[in-house]
């Protein structure tokens, strides 16, 4: 997609934010985000792929180069390898999303 295609999406969407009626206007918001809801399982599952294809089982870029080369969050492409789906506000801190450790043999 173009520059001028994100911008034409962009556009769109600012006009429908300028829609006067707020009935109308929520209504019109309201088809959109049912839309994208939609679409938005198959566009991460083709991000999720592209990043580990990308990665190549360490054999490719960093996360650090994908988050880059795609232009998005390195967190992003973390949370891809630790197949973590949600909001970054409900996102297990590092030290809860490890396996607790085993204890030590008796001995």
């Amino acid at each position: 997609m173009s520059e001028e295609e994100v911008r034409q999406v962009a556009d769109a969407l600012d006009a429908v934010e300028r829609i006067a009626d707020p009935e109308a206007r929520v209504r019109a918001k309201s088809r959109i985000m049912a839309e994208q809801v939609k679409r938005n399982r198959a566009w991460s599952a083709e991000r999720s792929a592209l990043i580990k294809e990308l990665w190549a089982e360490g054999n490719g870029l960093s996360y650090r180069e994908i988050a880059a080369r795609l232009g998005i969050k390195l967190s992003t492409v973390q949370d891809v390898f630790r197949t973590y789906k949600g909001s970054g506000v409900n996102r297990p801190r590092a030290a809860e999303q490890k396996p607790p450790k085993k204890p030590a043999a008796e001995a």
